[in-house]
């Protein structure tokens, strides 16, 4: 399957120390032939870590996607009536936006971008990301994977001894889960 035109709605939340993993899937989706919608959660656009400022993070999604980061939960609302997206990607996904999400908040521009969206009955790609995935998360995914057009990139535990509770998704398969969620399928195996 191509995603020549395929109108990908990519939502960055903030697991930063994902977030070159994240970069390296937008442009491996505009390689395909996708068109990005970029969105970052407030903290994905706001705050500066470790890992990169905020600006630069902020620059490098609207160089891959060609157009201006949605930041506000203002500008995110549209995403739905207006139906500017065939999939939205969430990526990566925190166990807070997972939260969120599984239960109806909406209090950022993600979570407004994904509600907003998922309206339409269009799919939706969560690309886990947390240090919590086998502890209090573990209800948030489980009640995200058991709902209507929620799909998962295949995700497993990327450091057990060290962080015995984080799962990360492997997101070199987000391509190919976005192509499946398109389908109406969820790519398998989902854990790895």
């Amino acid at each position: 399957m191509s995603l020549k035109g395929v109108k990908v709605g990519f939502c960055m939340t903030g697991s930063f120390c994902t977030f070159e993993k994240a970069f390296a899937a937008a442009q491996a989706l505009k390689a395909q032939g996708a068109e990005l919608v970029p969105i970052m959660s407030f903290n994905a656009a706001a705050l500066s870590t470790r890992f990169g400022r905020a600006e630069d993070n902020i620059s490098r999604l609207e160089l891959i996607a060609g157009k201006p980061v949605i930041r506000t939960i203002v500008d995110a609302e549209p995403i739905g009536p207006k139906k500017l997206c065939d999939v939205m990607a969430v990526v990566p996904c925190t166990s807070n936006t997972a939260a969120k999400l599984a239960n109806g908040i909406v209090d950022t521009p993600a979570a407004m971008a994904v509600k907003s969206h998922v309206r339409n009955e269009r799919p939706v790609v969560i690309a886990i990301s947390t240090n919590d995935a086998l502890g209090a998360c573990a209800r948030s995914i489980g009640t995200l994977q058991s709902m209507r057009n929620y799909y998962f990139v295949p995700y497993g535990q990327d450091a057990p001894d060290a962080k015995p509770r984080s799962a990360i998704a492997d997101m070199t398969k987000l391509t190919d889960t976005i192509e499946a969620a398109l389908s109406g399928e969820q790519l398998r195996p989902i854990l790895l």
